[in-house]
């Protein structure tokens, strides 16, 4: 009856997820995204997708809103949210939302397969991703040799955490088929996972890390939260978290992508000037479920990851391509134009 349960449970999941997306496109279809103002005193209306508008990873979108900063660029963002990345860029390549919040890395794999979009600002310089083992397999795994036979969660099939998993195993010796990544979510669906053995790890974000730890769910295996953390398990800056868009509508709106980065733009520099509290201050109160102590600490921990000009780091390009042509066939055999994948024309106009 449990297990009966549990599916009914995730179907029930899907089915709001699939409608949620279907309500979007429905919007998306009737609404002019246009490159002026659409006339009703509100501004130009641009929806974006987020893959976790709770992530601190991606806490820039939200911040910008609260902040006010769309509002003061003229533009009407609608913020939408799904639980991972990989399901933000589908929403975007289908058309139902102008930008997606996601990593850096789906602008590579979507080239290969025909796909252009870009990164137009750049929030991040490190994944801002922890490997967290169970209490209980601690013992058990102690570095990526050790991830042989072992169960790790993710986010999704197809996700910036799979691919960074898949990379961490390779890198270490372990090949892909020798373990199994299972799609947890982030949150809760993380935290009951690692504390039922329904996986021996993973890779996750905070405001999960901060809840895993003072839970003594998990430990830290690896941190990549900071540039420092990123060039030690990744070997460079691995530009993450960033608005992308598709290539075409990015040239045909170049007004309407510049607000928006305008406004990206004045939060990071925001950001860089405020304590992690006076940010965990700004965002919606349900952001810290009952506990802004350890809501403002995940955000301490994440800050460093964050660029202050939403330009791309230099030399961070080269490095997200390695690690995806070091497990990815698709990129592995392809010849990626990485000029194509992201512009700092908007982000550098903004900053200047």
């Amino acid at each position: 009856m449990r297990k009966t349960a549990r599916y009914a449970a995730l179907a029930a999941a899907g089915l709001l997820a699939l409608s949620t997306l279907t309500a979007c496109a429905n919007d998306a279809a009737g609404t002019s995204a246009d490159s002026g103002s659409n006339g009703d005193g509100k501004g130009t209306k641009v929806k974006i997708m987020v893959g976790g508008l709770d992530k601190v990873i991606y806490l820039p979108a939200m911040l910008t809103q609260r902040l006010g900063y769309f509002d003061a660029e003229g533009l009407d963002v609608q913020l939408l949210s799904e639980p991972a990345g990989v399901q933000a860029e589908t929403a975007l390549v289908s058309g139902q939302v102008q930008g997606a919040v996601g990593f850096y890395d789906h602008t590579l794999d979507l080239q290969t397969k025909g796909k252009h979009v870009e990164s137009v600002v750049q929030f991040s310089r490190a994944p801002g991703e922890v490997e967290i083992v169970s209490t209980k397999a601690a013992g058990d795994i102690t570095s990526p040799e050790d991830f042989k036979g072992k169960k790790l969660g993710i986010t999704g099939l197809g996700s910036s955490t799979d691919f960074l998993t898949k990379y961490l195993a390779v890198k270490n010796g372990v090949s892909v088929s020798e373990f199994t990544p299972v799609a947890v979510g982030a949150g809760p669906t993380f935290i009951s996972a690692l504390q039922k053995g329904a996986i021996d790890g993973g890779m996750t974000t905070d405001p999960t890390v901060a809840t895993i730890l003072d839970k003594k769910a998990g430990k830290i295996l690896l941190d990549m939260r900071t540039p420092q953390g990123s060039q030690e398990a990744l070997g460079g800056p691995y530009p993450s978290s960033s608005l992308y868009m598709q290539t075409d509508w990015v040239n045909s709106h170049k007004d309407t992508v510049q607000k928006l980065v305008n406004a990206f733009v004045k939060t990071l520099k925001w950001m860089s000037t405020h304590s992690a509290s006076q940010i965990a201050d700004k965002m919606p109160a349900d952001y810290s479920q009952g506990d802004k102590a350890l809501y403002a600490q995940a955000i301490k921990s994440t800050l460093p990851m964050f660029t202050k000009d939403g330009v791309m780091p230099a030399n961070g390009p080269a490095t997200v391509e390695r690690v995806l042509k070091a497990f990815n066939p698709n990129i592995k055999n392809a010849d990626v134009d990485l000029s194509k994948t992201y512009t700092t024309e908007f982000a550098e106009k903004a900053a200047g």
